[in-house]
């Protein structure tokens, strides 16, 4: 069964970022989504309830806390891994965060070996 990563940040070079660091999982069979907005985030998810999102805090629409308390409260999408990824490093930033039901929080700037590494943990490759 193939897998799905959604990528949601609003900056193009970060999303870029991302991608190039996940590719290699393609050839695992893993699909990259990538959205540049809140609203965008949500309705993929809704869409497509990917296995793994990387998610941006502060976007357009609807923020991140948002967009994570929307696919865990109210559509109830537990299953989904959502790894808030994210320049808020605060620690009332993270609670805040897993108060909405992110399953990880992570700072930016991010290492990539450690984000390649982490998305082959949660999915299981």
């Amino acid at each position: 069964m193939s897998k799905t990563i959604l990528i949601a940040d609003d900056e193009l070079h970060i999303r870029a970022l991302l991608e190039q660091t996940l590719e290699d999982l393609e050839d695992e069979g893993v699909e990259l989504l990538t959205v540049a907005n809140g609203q965008e985030a949500i309705d993929t998810i809704q869409a497509e309830t990917p296995d793994l999102v990387f998610l941006d805090v502060m976007m357009p629409k609807m923020d991140g806390y948002q967009v994570c308390h929307e696919a865990k409260r109210t559509l109830g999408l537990s299953e989904t891994f959502i790894v808030l990824l994210t320049a808020k490093g605060q620690e009332a930033d993270q609670q805040k965060g897993y108060e909405a039901g992110a399953d990880l929080y992570m700072t930016k700037p991010f290492d990539p070996d450690v984000i390649l590494t982490k998305a082959e943990e949660i999915l299981g490759l």
